[in-house]
C-alpha cells in the first residue's frame, strides 16, 4: 500500500456506522459529514483496499418519514415498518454518495440465519467476495423488516464482526459516538482513561463496559462492542472502535489513532472462523482442568475430560466448550447427541462401546471442528 499507514496495512476492511452518526436527533441525515466518510472510503480504494460498509439509520430515517415515536422502537412491528421504509431512502444516499466518488454500490441485507446456516453463509461469503475484488462497496444492514426479536443480530457491531469473517476481512473499524473503551463511563469519571490496545477480552475488560448507548437512536453501548470484538479476533480480524464524531473519521484516525484497537488471535481456517462467530448454539459440554490443558495444546475433546452437558443438541450441532465456572472456552461441532454425551462423561474410549452398545467416535468433538475462542 502506497501511504504506508497503519490502515493500508489491511487488504480488506469494515466499516460500521452507527445511527447516531449517519442521522441527528431530529431524524435528518448528517449528510455533510457523510461525504466525508465517503471520501475516506474512496482513498482506501485508490490506495488499492477493498471496503464494505455495515450501516445502520434504516430505522431512524423510517420513523422520521412515518411519523413514529420513539424513534420508531415503541414495538416491533413499527421497527419493521420503520426498516423498510427508511433502508430503501439509506441504499440510495450511500449509492449517490459513492457514486459522485467514483464508486458503485452495492445493497445486502443480511439476517442472522444468513450466517448462521453454514450453506446460507458461504453463499454470503461468495457474493462479499466477488463484489469488494470488482472494486464495488458492499453496503450492508440486518433486514430487520422481517427480523424478530428472538432471531436477530440485536446490534450491528455483531454483524459487522461476522461479516468481516465472511468476506475474509483482517479488520473492523466501529466508528461510534465514542473514542474506545475506557477503564470506566469518561461521561461520569473525568479520570477515565482510554485503553488504546488489548490483547485478551476477559471478565475484568467485560466489566469496564456499559450497557447503555449514548443515543436513543442506537441499540447498543460498549457492551456490543466488546461482543463484537470477541467475535472478530476469534475469527482473526482486528477491531477498532474509534471516535466517529469528526470529519473525515478515517483519516483522522489514521493520522492520530485516536481509539480502542482488540488485537486478533491467530488467523482462523474458513470453517473455524464461522465457528468462532456463531452467535446461536445448542447446548454446552463441561470440561474438567485436564480437558481445559488439552484443548490449549489444540488436542481433540474426549470423553474422559467431560464432565456433564447441557441442552438438546443433535451430532453435528454446535455446542460450547466451557469448564467449571460455565465460562465457554471453546465451541466445535458434536460427534454426539447430548444423552450419549452424559452417557460417556468420564469413560476412557475403550469404555465407550460397552456403555452406547456401539463403536465410539473419535473425539467428543474433533480438533477439526473445534476453535477455541
Amino acid at each position: 500500500m502506497s501511504d504506508g499507514g497503519f490502515l493500508a496495512g489491511y487488504p480488506r476492511l469494515i466499516v460500521k456506522v452507527g445511527s447516531s452518526l449517519l442521522v441527528d436527533p431530529s431524524g435528518t441525515v448528517r449528510r455533510a459529514w457523510l461525504a466525508t466518510l465517503v471520501a475516506d472510503v474512496a482513498a482506501r480504494l485508490a490506495h488499492g483496499q477493498q471496503v464494505a460498509v455495515v450501516s445502520s439509520g434504516a430505522i431512524a430515517l423510517g420513523a422520521r418519514r412515518l411519523g413514529l415515536t420513539k424513534g420508531g422502537r415503541a414495538s416491533l412491528e413499527d421497527a419493521q415498518a420503520a426498516a423498510a421504509t427508511g433502508q430503501i431512502a439509506l441504499a440510495g444516499l450511500w449509492a449517490e454518495l459513492l457514486e459522485k466518488e467514483g464508486l458503485t454500490a452495492a445493497q445486502m441485507l443480511l439476517t442472522l440465519d444468513d450466517l448462521e446456516d453454514r450453506r446460507r453463509y458461504l453463499n454470503a461469503s461468495a457474493t462479499l467476495d466477488r463484489l469488494m475484488s470488482l472494486g464495488v462497496v458492499p453496503v450492508i444492514n440486518e433486514n430487520d423488516s422481517v427480523a424478530t426479536q428472538e432471531i436477530r443480530f440485536g446490534d450491528n457491531d455483531r454483524l459487522a464482526a461476522r461479516v468481516a469473517a465472511a468476506a475474509g476481512a483482517r479488520l473492523v473499524i466501529l466508528l461510534s459516538d465514542v473514542d474506545g473503551l475506557h477503564t470506566v463511563d469518561p461521561a461520569r469519571d473525568q479520570k477515565a482513561k482510554r485503553i488504546e490496545r488489548v490483547t485478551r477480552i476477559d471478565t475484568d475488560l467485560i466489566a469496564m463496559a456499559t450497557t447503555g448507548s449514548a443515543s436513543s437512536m442506537g441499540s447498543g453501548g460498549m457492551a456490543s462492542k466488546i461482543a463484537a470484538a470477541r467475535l472478530a479476533t476469534g475469527a482473526g480480524a482486528d477491531l477498532i472502535v474509534a471516535s466517529g464524531r469528526e470529519d473525515h473519521p478515517l483519516r483522522r484516525f489514521e493520522s492520530g489513532k485516536i481509539g480502542t484497537v482488540f488485537v486478533a488471535s491467530a488467523r482462523q481456517k474458513s470453517r473455524k472462523a464461522w465457528l468462532a462467530g456463531r452467535l446461536t448454539v445448542r447446548g454446552t459440554i463441561f470440561v474438567d482442568d485436564g480437558a481445559l490443558r488439552a484443548l490449549e495444546s489444540g488436542a481433540s475433546l474426549l470423553a474422559i475430560g467431560v464432565s456433564g452437558a447441557s441442552g438438546t443438541f443433535r451430532r453435528g450441532d454446535v455446542v460450547d466448550v466451557a469448564g467449571s465456572g460455565g465460562v465457554a472456552v471453546a465451541r466445535g461441532l458434536s460427534e454426539y447427541d447430548a444423552a450419549d454425551v452424559a452417557r460417556i462423561a468420564g469413560l476412557k474410549t475403550a469404555a465407550i462401546a460397552g456403555t452406547l452398545g456401539h463403536a465410539p467416535r473419535a473425539a467428543v468433538i474433533h480438533r477439526d471442528h473445534l476453535v477455541r475462542l
